[in-house]
């Protein structure tokens, strides 16, 4: 069965969201993980709750944001939080008036309204209850991939106030259902899949997540450039652009060389042989500084996304267990290559890009950058000299990894 055509667009579940209905969120298309049933705060029902206790079967919880839990002073469940995923679960409530034991239908969902009623104050609430309130991440999945996150997100791209009820998705002999069960599930009451890898990806291509913050000359070995500091509105971390003349294209046929580089402070500032990182960040700047226009854009994804400290650990598996890259990643818990092009692809909009011409070994960073509007009319290789010290990593990179080198 090919699961991915049963999955539905981010704008068809937006839709439904708006029209008061059920959407399944898992995290992946290709993984066999659980799914939430969800639908915005705005909208829900008593005969709504009730579906969920019937037929989802899980917790059913109200997904908030951090000002809003502050708004009604709801203390975290636990301060000391040793769960899986972190889930920010507070006391649980109840109405103080209006309801009965808190448990039915009836109740919960009006529990639900006074969560989101900007009247309710944190009097008008019970603790604890018979509904879960959970604290989604500022920021929400750009931040956190999680079912809270996505919930909330999708209530407010829907129009409504930034908050959802949800509920896992249990079959009738109480195990979770996978994907495969929340197809037949979704096929039997007419709901619509998405994942929350696709309503990242939504958001990224649709809101401004980095700001200039200011651009000095920098003369270098390599030439004279303006360097750019960018921030990322989300995390603030800093992202840099070298520039090199300038990049305003002649006509419909012209494209700026560009490099998007991933730090690292092993092979560009340490000189590492068990790397070519830092020879392709100085063939690139050559390459860049002969053709007398381009940029390289330097982001913070050391080690392929998992930070300086796992990429050491990475180092460590690769010495001890006799490793190559691709596994010790693995074995940390990390996927192969945790790296997203989406902030890259922001920076090179706000200089102007368009269409550019790629330096780089890597096909999946072209499909990471077009997937994000930007034209890529050529690939152009960045050849280096390597060393036996990298000779199994290199191999790794193609074999494993895609790298046409």
């Amino acid at each position: 069965m090919d699961k991915k055509k049963f999955f539905s667009s981010i704008e068809e579940a937006i839709q439904d969201i708006k029209a008061g209905k059920f959407v399944i969120v898992v995290d992946d298309k290709a993984r066999e993980n659980e799914g939430d049933l969800i639908m915005a705060s705005d909208t829900v029902r008593p005969e709504d709750i009730n579906f969920m206790a019937q037929y989802a079967r899980g917790l059913i919880c109200v997904g908030l944001t951090s000002e809003r839990i502050e708004e009604l002073k709801l203390p975290l469940m636990c301060q000391d939080n040793t769960a899986l995923h972190k889930t920010a679960f507070t006391v649980s409530v109840d109405p103080v008036k209006g309801g009965t034991t808190g448990i039915s239908a009836a109740d919960r969902a009006l529990t639900v309204k006074l969560l989101i009623d900007k009247n309710t104050r944190p009097e008008h609430l019970a603790r604890p209850g018979h509904i879960f309130p959970i604290m989604a991440r500022d920021g929400g999945v750009l931040v956190r991939a999680g079912h809270t996150e996505a919930t909330v997100d999708l209530a407010k791209l829907a129009g409504f106030y930034p908050s959802g009820v949800m509920c896992e998705i249990m079959k009738d002999d109480g195990t979770m259902a996978r994907v495969p069960d929340l197809i037949k599930f979704a096929k039997k009451h007419r709901l619509k899949i998405i994942t929350i890898k696709d309503l990242i990806e939504y958001r990224r291509k649709r809101e401004k997540l980095v700001e200039r913050v200011l651009s000095i000359n920098l003369p270098t070995d390599f030439g004279k450039f303006k360097l750019i500091l960018y921030r990322d509105k989300l995390e603030r971390n800093p992202h840099l652009a070298l520039v090199k003349g300038p990049l305003k294209l002649k006509d419909e046929k012209d494209s700026v060389l560009v490099r998007v580089h991933s730090q690292c402070l092993t092979g560009d500032i340490l000189h590492s042989l068990k790397c070519d990182c830092g020879k392709q960040l100085e063939a690139a700047l050559e390459m860049i500084e002969k053709e007398g226009r381009g940029v390289l854009i330097y982001l913070p994804q050391e080690g392929r996304g998992i930070g300086l400290e796992n990429k050491l650990k990475a180092y460590y598996l690769q010495d001890t267990k006799k490793l190559d890259t691709v596994e010790a990643n693995i074995h940390l818990g990390f996927p192969e290559d945790l790296r997203n092009y989406g902030i890259g692809a922001q920076i090179l909009a706000n200089l102007g890009l368009t269409r550019i011409r790629l330096l780089t070994n890597n096909p999946r960073k072209v499909v990471g950058l077009e997937g994000y509007g930007i034209q890529i009319v050529k690939r152009v290789p960045i050849v280096v000299k390597y060393n036996s010290y990298c000779e199994k990593y290199i191999a790794t990179k193609k074999s494993k990894l895609g790298h046409i080198i």
